[in-house]
């Protein structure tokens, strides 16, 4: 796959090595290989562009846990978290490439820097969020030179020094660079090297101001990202019904939590999930059907802000997003399995039905 063109609309799920979310405590085996191979293959099935294949300090590999989605899958993408400052950008670059070639150019690279001082620690990295951020930019143009160089390079950095990197492995195209972060240090980096920049679900008036932020910061460069959203859609029938299934979702979220004994959340020290907060804040209800009460339960750690209602009806919720100028929606659920079997059968198609009509009436205007 090489990088899309910039009105192309892409669609990314999640997938995990085993069966959890905030409505379902982990169990068992951390890798659960017909577990992963179901969720990997249901989102191919459903016609998902691609899935996410995230990384945390105490969880498998994401590059091997991608390798083992791309052997039982077909043409699905791979969109692998990759947490720099841990593998050496020349090392990683040609693993990287390696699977694009092995996978016939289905790799994409989730870049991140780490938000949490306390998670980070535990791979034994104490530095400060900046200069993770500035470590992140040596990574990527090091990275981006591995894959490109017809020659040996020399590249001298705060963090790395390199002396006649080169990598006989290129990717097939061009390896897409998907990148989030909302702190200043954060969008100096997506400017210069994001492909994709990744919000999390905020309200419309959010979204438009931080696409603002960040073509300010990559204009500089003669660069044009794509925005990709990044929220959790429940799914009913009837739009009562979607508003029941949220709120039982956000009371056995509250059950979960407090079966492990945990409080409140703590406050978070990550640019994203305070502007989740600040969201949930101004009402659980927000927008046409944007739902903040989980965020606001769990501290907004992660992707934890939803849009509720019938298949149709959060089509046209993402289409506000894709008049904002998001073009790609990394969607998933609180039940994984059933729910990206539910995305592929009626949310998908719902809203390539609602894009083709818009297109349709503007062609009659």
């Amino acid at each position: 796959m090489s990088l899309l063109p910039p009105e192309a609309v892409e669609f990314i799920g999640y997938v995990a090595p085993r069966h959890t979310s905030e409505i379902h405590p982990a169990e068992g085996p951390s890798i659960d290989r017909d577990y992963l191979k179901l969720l990997a293959q249901a989102h191919e099935w459903g016609g998902f562009d691609r899935v996410l294949v995230a990384f945390h300090s105490t969880s498998p590999d994401a590059l091997l846990l991608a390798a083992q989605v791309a052997t039982v899958t077909e043409r699905l993408g791979l969109m692998i978290a990759h947490r720099t400052g841990f593998t050496a950008p020349t090392v990683a670059a040609r693993q990287f490439a390696t699977l694009d070639q092995l996978t016939g150019g289905r790799v994409a690279i989730h870049v991140i820097s780490g938000g949490d001082d306390r998670e980070l620690a535990q791979d034994g990295d104490h530095l400060t969020k900046d200069e993770r951020y500035a470590r992140t930019q040596e990574f990527l143009d090091i990275a981006r030179q591995s894959w490109t160089a017809t020659a040996p390079f020399d590249y001298a950095g705060t963090f790395y020094r390199v002396e006649r990197g080169f990598s006989e492995v290129k990717p097939v195209d061009a390896i897409p660079v998907y990148f989030g972060g909302a702190s200043p240090a954060a969008l100096a980096v997506a400017g210069r090297h994001a492909d994709t920049y990744a919000l999390w679900g905020e309200t419309q008036a959010q979204v438009r101001e931080l696409i603002g932020r960040v073509r300010d910061a990559a204009a500089p460069h003669g660069r044009k990202p794509r925005f990709s959203l990044s929220v959790r859609p429940i799914l009913a029938e009837t739009e009562e019904r979607a508003w029941a299934r949220a709120e039982d979702i956000l009371a056995r979220t509250r059950a979960a939590r407090a079966a492990r004994g945990l409080g409140p959340a703590a406050a978070p020290q990550n640019e994203g999930s305070r502007r989740l907060l600040a969201a949930a804040a101004a009402g659980s209800r927000l927008d046409k059907r944007l739902f903040t009460a989980i965020a606001a339960e769990t501290g907004a750690a992660g992707n934890s802000t939803a849009l509720v209602g019938t298949p149709e009806q959060v089509a046209e919720a993402l289409l506000d997003y894709h008049d904002l100028g998001v073009r790609t929606f990394l969607i998933r659920g609180f039940d994984p399995l059933e729910d990206a079997i539910q995305y592929g059968r009626d949310l998908l198609p719902a809203f390539k039905a609602a894009l083709a009509a818009r297109g349709r009436a503007s062609e009659a205007a």
